[in-house]
């Protein structure tokens, strides 16, 4: 049969909408989240396999039967990407979502109006401990060995407690399957950034162990115009993990986990910041029998803080975070259709600081307890509820979340609704704080903050075929008591205590094609109205409207591949009202921040399926901000970097 040229191949996939290459196929070997294809003719291409997620209903579900919407990032375009930091991944993967510096350059995260605190990371599950200016460590977050990422958005409460208001991003780890695997890698960038690694792993059945390795860097550099910063601070990481598996039998395993990561920042010449984490876990799993599962896990997470001083050499601790969890979850099927899940969690929450008085220390103690049903009546209707209860002793909090949601398939459609309660506790620091902002003024905790709570209402529509997928998402958000700081007459300083009502509504749109010719596109949009009430101590800068586009060309033959890919994302300009003093919520100055969009040019080449080069151009179009906001891009215009990852396993088979 003669080969299809690469437009006719485009052409006939959006007019049939059917596979033209169906009587072609005469094998198939899978590699990692796709199943990759050869055909009669020697053309290699790939297509999306079952996916299954855990995030969204903590079972092991196909992503195409999951009730709530589930953003899935996998490791191929883990890989495409070639991304450092998971900020650099999820705002070129998905629009709603920004990065930027606060004060002293700490990032933080706005996700559709949701705040760092709003937004639950976990790392197979796990939560992270230590906060600045409540956001986590992001830089925590090592890429190198992720098997894929769940996105959820929208309160998700009822499964994972506090935090959980905007969302949850869980990044899920591999596994060692194969007997050995090693690899290598490399990236060199602009401002001398260097990205080093490498993963070694072997499994022999019933024991397997993968260990990661990564170190990064980056130099200090000066910005190209003026702003509010002039600099930004280099700084080193080194992240260190261990991830073990024992299989007793058919029916048991036990999984143990150990990391170690540290971080140095160049704050200023005579000192530097430095932040350390050590964290642990082992979990079982047990099945009992066909219709019955149990999981016990434990884990352990401290994450502290401390001034290094070059001309002393002293390294001084002054924040540490340590966070003890036990955790049981237990999955009783009725029948196939009908699975109900029972939960429930413990933690010792404990938090030393420099921003409490005389460098002090706080602990409270968490629990939970929750139920969820998972019902399929008959093959297209799907419904899940659940049901949770927490408790903080510290506040004597008691909180119930419930939710409940469907999903009801015609043919190649899906109509998705839910409605989800989600909170945020007052944390320690929110509660106990007594800082001293460099003489200006004080920050005072409040132990009788109330709880954030959000009403969140969704309804989304999605079609998929072959080749396309389009999802279509309206959202509401009732946002009650959230937490910040007001200035008070009586303190003479901010306080922490609760406003009213917040606002959030928005329309989530996305569309892509994949072709068995090698090309691929995809567009997500994502438009955020954020409404809070004139004379409140806060304001919005959330962007109304961002979007993200890609599109990509590959092929791949015998011993060699590439994948060309143009990546960019769009965020519009925002006006805000800020206030102008702090002794005032009175007066306030309008402020636009300007919109702008940023583009990656990539090449990524695969040789001998072991060698991988990636080419890329960051900020193709050289764009630079004429000033410098917390909010900005911090480019200084287009820059180039080389990579080179090694899979020495597969260069020997």
């Amino acid at each position: 049969m003669q080969k299809i040229p690469a437009i006719m191949c485009l052409l006939l996939g959006c007019l049939l909408s059917v596979p033209v290459f169906s009587q072609q196929i005469v094998k198939g070997t899978v590699f990692g989240d796709n199943e990759v294809l050869s055909t009669d003719s020697g053309e290699h291409y790939t297509l999306s396999l079952p996916i299954i997620v855990v995030t969204a209903t903590r079972t092991p579900k196909l992503l195409k039967n999951v009730p709530i919407l589930t953003k899935v990032i996998t490791a191929d375009e883990v890989k495409k990407v070639d991304a450092t930091h998971i900020g650099e991944l999820l705002q070129s993967e998905l629009p709603g979502i920004e990065f930027s510096y606060s004060m002293n350059q700490q990032v933080s995260l706005n996700m559709q109006g949701f705040g760092g605190n709003s937004v639950l990371f976990l790392v197979d599950g796990e939560r992270l401990a230590g906060e600045t200016l409540d956001n986590i460590d992001y830089s925590r977050l090592n890429l190198d060995n992720v098997a894929r990422i769940e996105i959820i958005k929208g309160a998700a409460s009822t499964l994972y407690g506090s935090n959980a208001l905007g969302g949850v991003v869980n990044i899920i780890s591999k596994d060692a399957v194969d007997p050995w695997t090693a690899t290598i890698n490399s990236k060199l960038a602009a401002h001398n950034e260097q990205r080093h690694g490498g993963n070694v792993s072997f499994n022999t059945g019933r024991f397997s162990s993968l260990t990661n390795v990564q170190r990064t860097s980056i130099d200090s550099y000066e910005m190209a115009n003026s702003g509010d910063y002039k600099e930004v601070f280099g700084s080193r990481t080194w992240n260190f993990k261990e991830r073990l598996q024992y299989t007793l039998n058919d029916r048991m395993k036990l999984t143990g986990r150990a990391g170690y990561f540290f971080r140095e920042r160049d704050l200023q010449i005579t000192g530097k910041d430095r932040y350390r984490d050590f964290s642990g876990g082992i979990k079982g799993d047990y099945t009992i029998n066909e219709r019955n599962n149990l999981e016990l896990a434990y884990s352990f997470d401290q994450y502290d803080k401390s001034d290094y001083f070059t001309e002393t050499k002293n390294d001084i601790r002054d924040y540490s975070n340590v966070q003890h969890s036990i955790r049981g979850l237990y999955n009783h099927s009725f029948t196939p259709k009908n699975i109900l899940t029972i939960g429930g969690d413990y933690m010792r929450d404990y938090l030393m600081s420099y921003q409490f008085k005389d460098n002090g220390n706080y602990r409270q103690h968490v629990a939970d307890v929750f139920v969820q049903s998972d019902w399929t009546p008959f093959d297209k209707f799907n419904v899940i509820t659940g049901l949770r209860y927490d408790y903080f002793s510290e506040n004597k909090i008691n909180r119930i979340s419930p939710k409940a949601g469907f999903m009801y398939r015609v043919g190649r459609c899906s109509l998705r609704g839910s409605y989800a309660a989600g909170f945020r506790a007052p944390t320690l620091k929110e509660m106990y704080m007594d800082f001293d902002m460099a003489g200006v003024f004080m920050i005072y905790g409040n132990p009788d903050l109330k709880p954030e709570t959000s009403h969140n209402f969704t309804l989304s529509t999605e079609y998929t075929n072959s080749y396309y997928n389009f999802s279509a998402t309206g959202y509401y958000n009732l946002v009650e008591n959230r937490i910040t700081t007001a200035w008070s007459q009586a303190l003479k300083g901010q306080l922490y205590a609760n406003i009213d009502k917040i606002t959030i509504t928005g329309a989530d749109v996305n569309a892509s094609a994949k072709f068995p010719c090698g090309i691929g596109a995809r567009f997500s949009y994502i438009y955020t109205h954020e409404t809070i009430e004139k004379g409140q101590p806060l304001v919005s800068v959330t962007r109304p409207h961002t979007a993200t586009a890609r599109i990509e060309y590959g092929k791949s033959w015998k011993n060699y591949g590439f994948n060309l890919m143009l990546n960019g994302r769009f965020l519009s300009k925002v006006t805000a009202d800020e206030y102008t003093g702090i002794t005032s919520y009175e007066e306030t100055m309008r402020v636009s921040y300007p919109a702008y969009t940023i583009w990656k040019l990539s090449l990524l080449q695969t040789i001998r399926k072991g060698i991988n080069l990636t080419l890329a151009v960051d900020n193709l179009f050289n764009y630079v901000p004429s000033y410098y906001y917390f909010n900005s891009p911090y480019t200084t215009g287009a820059t180039v970097s080389a990579g080179i990852s090694l899979d020495i396993d597969k260069l020997f088979n």
